[in-house]
């Protein structure tokens, strides 16, 4: 019997993991030892993790909608974290 992956963890461990490789690869490029190949393999790999951590961003977003209640017709309210009880 195989062990299904649930959808609630599954997108914060990819996101966790792909920011992790991100700041690596940023490290490794602002040493600048590496090779013009290199840099470009990279970079590309850089912009696919970016890619990855922003669709993960949504869909975060999307689900904070639908716990909270948020429908199409309400107004959305950036957080201010100067109002929150310190």
């Amino acid at each position: 019997m195989t062990k299904k992956r649930t959808k609630t963890t599954e997108p914060s461990i990819d996101f966790e993991a792909s920011l992790q490789e991100l700041e690596k690869l940023v490290e490794r490029m602002e040493k600048g030892e590496l090779t013009l190949e290199e840099s470009l393999r990279d970079f590309g790999r850089g912009i696919e993790l970016t890619r990855k951590c922003q669709q993960a961003l949504r869909e975060a977003e999307q689900r904070v909608q639908i716990l909270s209640g948020t429908d199409s017709d309400a107004e959305l309210v950036p957080f201010d974290s100067e109002d929150s009880p310190e």
